[in-house]
């Protein structure tokens, strides 16, 4: 069976690499027009649908996905219609939920699986995907997508894959950035911080997240395996999930400062760690400002009541 791929991005081209790797008959697409060695690069995103009934996804958000798609411009139901349609990168789980009825009503079927994961992990096939959809295509998709995953776990019906997503990714920005902090709190102090990332890395929090971004920190050197504009992007998915349930998100919200200061600041392309940057700015703005005490958000000093 010849399988579609859309988008050869950071994610997408070690993903699509595995399957050939796997002996996947693989027809491509990206907007780069960069080859993937074994796969069959097709000139236009109809050449994939043509040629391959399942057509997976890595794409970067929700306005990609309808311009790749032709969504609202007539394209899209020509090139879905008798198709299975899998989308694997990270939108708005109200924006996946209305692609999967538009699918389904143009006659094709749908399914989710985002991944947890940066590019190390997809280069080396140990991703997790989040399958979502008709229980008679999630164990189909899951063992196509095999041999790009440690493991695919089951969530049930669309939108539940991206809403576990942003779950997984709750806890993984929360954590960087109190990873982060800690580093700018032990410099602050005077301590060695390649000290204290031996100190993390033989203690019980130590994972291979935090391994690496670890040694980021020590050297201050930031290379993209998750992009500070993609994790901003993907916080802001979440509080806006939040929010629309009435869900209290107290340490994303002063994440989402956080990472869009550290985007402000010129960093947007950098690996996520580099949000101390945003930290350290902070202090640095609080000592001029002849306090200690640096707040959230813009207000960044505020002394004690008097």
């Amino acid at each position: 069976m010849t399988v579609g791929f859309l988008g050869l991005g950071v994610m997408g081209r070690p993903m699509a690499a595995n399957l050939v790797n796997a002996g996947a008959e693989l027809v491509t697409w990206t907007r780069s027009g960069a080859p993937l060695d074994g796969a069959d690069q097709a000139g236009s995103v109809s050449e994939v649908f043509e040629k391959a009934e399942t057509v997976l996804m890595m794409l970067a958000n929700g306005d990609v996905i309808d311009e790749v798609l032709g969504r609202g411009a007539g394209e899209f139901e020509r090139l879905v219609r008798d198709h299975t349609v899998v989308h694997m990168g990270t939108t708005s789980p109200d924006y996946s939920a209305g692609l999967a009825e538009a699918v389904h009503q143009a006659g094709g079927r749908y399914l989710e699986a985002p991944v947890s994961g940066s590019r190390v992990p997809a280069e080396n096939a140990q991703l997790v995907a989040m399958v979502a959809g008709e229980k008679s295509d999630r164990e189909r998709i899951r063992e196509l997508i095999t041999p790009m995953c440690r493991q695919a776990v089951d969530c049930g019906p669309v939108p539940n894959g991206l809403l576990m997503k942003l779950a997984v990714n709750t806890f993984l920005i929360s954590m960087v950035a109190g990873l982060a902090e800690s580093f700018h709190f032990a410099e602050g102090h005077g301590l060695d911080p390649a000290l204290l990332r031996d100190v993390l890395d033989a203690g019980p929090m130590a994972s291979f997240v935090s391994r690496g971004k670890a040694d980021m920190l020590v050297d201050r050197d930031f290379p993209v395996q998750a992009a500070i504009a993609d994790v901003h992007y993907n916080n802001r998915l979440i509080t806006g999930a939040a929010r629309q349930r009435g869900i209290a998100s107290p340490l994303l919200d002063v994440c989402e400062e956080l990472f869009s200061e550290t985007e402000r600041l010129g960093h947007g392309t950098a690996d996520m760690a580099a949000v101390v940057t945003a930290i350290a700015a902070r202090t640095e703005r609080g000592t001029r400002s002849g306090s200690s005490r640096s707040g959230a958000g813009s207000a960044d000093v505020a002394g004690p009541p008097s």
